[in-house]
């Protein structure tokens, strides 16, 4: 299991970890995501050995990665790739075989098996600095396999990619999962993670703001996203003085027939609403929450506006 505890990280006054915790378990795919500036690429630069943390500890199976050797139980994809001039493929991943102590027979076999694994086989005398980007993140991806690491970590590894190709690098990351590893994948994609991911992580202003499987969390969703209320033949006003009367009611936004509200309250307190409205002798053609995603629950958790809010009135009519 990998674990993170009381991270910290300076730059200079700004604090960017304030004491980070986070668990991977083993064998998942693990979504971290989190706005720009919470910590995320320096959390995963300190959790390779490329940053040195100001606090807090970083361990796979209680093996620490202040421990000499750390390197050898991750593998690492940024979010670039780096200048790799007049050098070809198969050179590119025998010199990073032998910084690892594999050559000759041995690191051309481990070398040849993981462009074959990556959909590489055929372009081991091109030259890297000619492949498209989409090749080049697949080139990445096998040279951080290259030791067989039980840990990797993708900071955005698809951004800029083509659907096609982000369709057979999810594949790849899928079979990888399948195979036992444990990967930590940064993404600013939310659809993309909650298709791919078994679990997920949101940072936010440095510390952990929610982690779980992507399963419960996305279970949970539903029932914290907006309620759509549509009326038939007006009423709005008697409609919003209900609304904002009710405890459990942080925002009201107003679009023509619509009604969009931000509701706290369970499924039976939703039917008690709903009854006040009709009492109230408004027609309601529509009452639904809006479906669930990881992206209205990113929204909702990195909100800075900490106050209630009870009515924001947008009139699209312009009336």
């Amino acid at each position: 299991m990998l674990e993170i505890r009381d991270l910290k990280k300076n730059y200079g006054k700004y604090q960017v970890l304030n004491g980070l915790d986070m668990t991977v378990p083993d064998g998942s795919l693990f979504g971290f995501v989190g706005p720009n500036g919470a910590g995320k690429t320096t959390t995963l630069k300190i959790m390779v050995g490329l940053l040195a943390a100001d606090g807090g500890t970083v361990s796979y199976d209680g093996f620490s990665f202040q421990e000499e050797g750390w390197e050898r139980h991750v593998g690492y994809v940024p979010d670039f790739f780096g200048v790799y001039d007049n050098l070809k493929v198969w050179e590119y991943m025998e010199f990073f075989a032998s910084c690892y102590g594999l050559e000759g027979l041995k690191a051309r076999k481990r070398c040849s098996a993981l462009l074959e694994q990556i959909g590489l086989e055929d372009k081991e005398e091109f030259y890297v600095d000619g492949l498209s980007k989409g090749m080049k993140q697949r080139l990445c991806l096998a040279r951080a396999l290259i030791h067989d690491p039980e840990v990797l970590i993708l900071d955005e590894p698809m951004a800029g990619l083509d659907p096609r190709t982000r369709f057979d690098f999810r594949e790849t990351l899928k079979d990888l999962s399948d195979q036992g590893k444990t990967i930590v994948l940064s993404s600013h994609v939310l659809s993309e993670l909650s298709e791919l991911c078994t679990d997920v992580g949101i940072i936010d202003q440095g510390r952990m703001a929610l982690t779980g499987s992507i399963r419960d969390i996305l279970s949970q969703v539903n029932s914290s996203n907006p309620i759509v209320i549509t009326l038939f033949g007006g009423g709005t006003d008697v409609a919003l003085s209900i609304l904002k009367s009710h405890p459990s009611v942080h925002t009201i936004t107003v679009k023509g027939r619509e009604i969009v509200v931000r509701f706290s309250g369970d499924e039976q307190e939703e039917a008690v609403l709903l009854q006040r409205l009709v009492d109230a002798g408004l027609l309601v053609s529509g009452f639904t929450r809006e479906k669930g995603s990881l992206e209205s629950l990113f929204m909702q958790i990195t909100d800075r506006d900490e106050e209630r809010t009870v009515l924001r009135y947008e009139n699209e009519s312009g009336l």
